[in-house]
């Protein structure tokens, strides 16, 4: 077998997994299958198995002990940063109070970005947010993809804050957006904010005006979370 055929094997175990340890089918603590038993189960090799169980150990969800075998570990554990494990959480029917909280760290993280930005942006960065809405406004009119086009735009307000902090949270706004989105539209009701504020944002931030820019984005997060908080 190749090697790019073993590494698909791995992601794909590595997925399986995730996935069955967010839903709950292996309980926090107890024991999970061995390599060997995980290995004949899902019919791939022992490398393969191997090498899921240690991504999913770098991810926080599991411990992997000689003699003590493999153990799910509690969700204070878990990255809840990295990409994977976001999107398998995801995928195990998010509730509001989780949106709850993906809002509230948008909250902490959003506004201040828009304030850098409005600060920090170069004209090549103001070029590219400003490409960015214009997708946005495609999207209302059904000639681009909606989530697509709102990470975008706030992925190219996070890399012109010029934060490289703010910058690595990129796959969590991704992760964010899709959840909020979802739940917005189908759960609360209401639609994504319109190409209007959106544009009022860019304009605040290609007028380097830092306190309206904060202001905005701060409004619009606070509306959203009072709104969640209403129907938990």
């Amino acid at each position: 077998m190749s090697m790019s055929q073993n590494r698909n094997l791995t992601q794909q175990l590595t997925h399986t997994l995730g996935v069955s340890i967010v839903n709950g089918k292996y309980p926090v603590g107890e024991g999970m299958p061995s390599e060997a038993i995980l290995c004949k189960q899902f019919e791939v090799s022992r490398s393969s198995t191997r090498e899921a169980v240690k991504m999913l150990s770098a991810k926080g969800l599991i411990s992997s002990r000689p003699k003590k075998g493999i153990r799910v570990l509690p969700e204070t554990e878990w990255n809840l940063f990295d990409s994977d494990v976001l999107s398998w959480i995801l995928q195990s029917k998010p509730s509001l109070s989780l949106l709850r909280e993906f809002t509230q760290v948008r909250a902490a993280i959003e506004p201040n970005a828009m304030k850098l930005a409005a600060r920090n942006a170069t004209p090549k960065q103001l070029k590219q947010i400003e490409e960015a809405l214009f997708r946005i406004a495609e999207a209302e009119e059904g000639l681009d993809d909606q989530l697509d086009a709102h990470i975008c735009f706030l992925n190219a307000i996070l890399q012109a804050s010029g934060n490289r902090f703010f910058i690595q949270f990129t796959q969590f706004v991704k992760a964010a957006l899709k959840v909020s989105i979802r739940y917005n539209n189908q759960t609360l009701g209401v639609k994504n904010t319109d190409v209007s504020f959106h544009a009022d944002v860019f304009d605040a931030i290609k007028s380097g005006d830092e306190k309206r820019a904060y202001q905005l984005v701060e409004d619009i997060l606070a509306d959203a979370l009072a709104l969640i908080e209403s129907r938990i």
